[in-house]
């Protein structure tokens, strides 16, 4: 195999193509090249450095792809979860890319006169213009005017017959249809990634495979467990994304670049954890006498002094912050969140004893920023395997969804950087992500992005 002869030479580059595996873990991703599951990855992989990189607190893919695009941390890009709520109401909402207040760097590129294509990243639903295309991720509902830019490149997807996502209700559903419906979304988006990078002009493309991360959720287990029916379909379409980045590589000139990376890793769920439920038991938390089956956060009762949101963000009820909050700021505020903190980092699963949080961050101990008041008080990291759940109405602590089998992790996402020399050892981190591909395409990172260009 001998297609990447001539390309990867170490320079900066006049292209960069950075294609994403949404959550794929680097551990994964090593046993498959070992085992010679992906041989064209492996080739391309022996022409740069591929290292395993940490994440951010939540580890969810809003927020871990919005530090990606934009190299800053979310106290000072603003998305902080999949889900949040405005203190002055309670009530919920999703984050889109209209509360994104950092430039992306595709934004950076198209200033300095760069062709970009964004295809299928986490949270640019609505589009924004660009000087090229861009098509939204997940977050957008259907395939419209709203999540294309420009919209006249519409049709042209459409012919495709491009999908945004797969369903993930049918795999709550049924595993084998889940199967042929994310076969089915990827297959279209690999189809189209290739004709955007054979038709259009473009000095950076940027697309992400989020069918990835919906395998893993409902088969992470079977994978490890070696099902024999759906450990083979797992690696069946690892092996088609394998084809597809031999592809792409025999696209690329010798003095282009090509970054892949993940944004989290992945494990299997021991078990689901209900942080309302402990907060609940503590007596920290209340709802209103009229809640019953559904409950959301305006269900709140007034005496509460604390609650949760996916994934393991505890909120104090800050008075002056939230709707009826009566934790006062200052000395109460910190005495209750030191107390929850100590709680939280000595809970321990009731079946078998083990701990079930690493560490309980106070939000000023990993993010810095102008929005930094927006963050949860607290932010818990799991161990691996005990998923945080933010449901406010569960009769007990823990629990096992029989459909939903993977959950994400802050360690073992994987970069590689095509043409670089060889690890040094070190873990790279998603915010290195932005300053490395600008430093690609020779655009000076500005000072204002916190990681460090992996660049060499």
């Amino acid at each position: 195999m001998n297609f990447l002869k001539q390309l990867f030479t170490k320079s900066r580059s006049p292209r960069v193509c950075c294609i994403g595996l949404d959550g794929t873990p680097f551990s994964l991703l090593n046993r498959m090249l070992q085992e010679g599951k992906m041989p064209r990855l492996a080739e391309i992989a022996s022409r740069g450095s591929l290292r395993p990189m940490s994440s951010v607190y939540p580890w969810v893919s809003s927020v871990a792809w919005t530090t990606i695009q934009t190299g800053v941390n979310p106290a000072r890009h603003g998305i902080f979860g999949f889900i949040d709520r405005d203190p002055a109401t309670l009530k919920s909402f999703i984050p889109l890319a209209n509360r994104r207040r950092f430039p992306a760097l595709w934004d950076e590129a198209g200033r300095r006169g760069k062709k970009v294509v964004v295809m299928n990243v986490p949270v640019t639903y609505p589009v924004r213009p660009v000087n090229g295309i861009l098509t939204a991720g997940f977050l957008a509902p259907r395939l419209n005017e709203k999540a294309v830019y420009p919209p006249s490149f519409l049709p042209a997807l459409k012919r495709r017959k491009y999908r945004i996502d797969a369903d993930p209700e049918i795999a709550r559903r049924d595993r084998d249809q889940a199967l042929e419906d994310i076969n089915d979304a990827l297959s279209k988006r690999l189809d189209t990634f290739l004709y955007l990078l054979d038709s259009q002009p473009w000095d950076l493309f940027m697309g992400v495979i989020m069918e990835t991360d919906r395998l893993h959720h409902f088969f992470f287990r079977q994978m490890e467990g070696g099902h024999p029916v759906y450990a083979p379909a797992f690696f069946k379409i690892y092996r088609q994304i394998d084809r597809f980045l031999g592809k792409v590589a025999r696209r690329l000139g010798n003095k282009d670049g090509l970054v892949l990376l993940s944004d989290h890793g992945f494990c299997s769920i021991r078990k689901e954890v209900f942080y309302n439920h402990w907060l609940a038991r503590q007596g920290w938390l209340k709802l209103s006498n009229s809640a019953q089956g559904p409950t959301r956060l305006t269900d709140l009762h007034p005496a509460s002094v604390a609650y949760s949101l996916d994934p393991g963000r505890i909120f104090i009820n800050l008075k002056g912050r939230e709707k009826d909050g009566r934790v006062l700021p200052g000395s109460e505020y910190e005495s209750v969140r030191r107390e929850i903190i100590q709680a939280a980092e000595s809970l321990l699963d009731p079946e078998n004893g083990r701990p079930m949080v690493r560490k309980a961050y106070r939000r000023e101990e990993i993010y810095d920023g102008p929005f930094l008041e927006e963050a949860a008080d607290i932010i818990l990291a799991p161990h691996d395997g005990y998923d945080p759940k933010g449901a406010l109405l569960k009769d007990s602590l823990t629990g096992q969804d029989e459909m939903m089998v993977g959950m994400h992790t802050y360690d073992d996402a994987f970069v590689f950087v095509a043409g670089n020399d060889g690890q040094d050892g070190s873990t790279a981190n998603v915010l290195d992500v932005a300053p490395t591909i600008l430093d690609l395409l020779g655009i000076e990172p500005p000072g204002e992005l916190e990681g460090t260009s992996l660049v060499r």
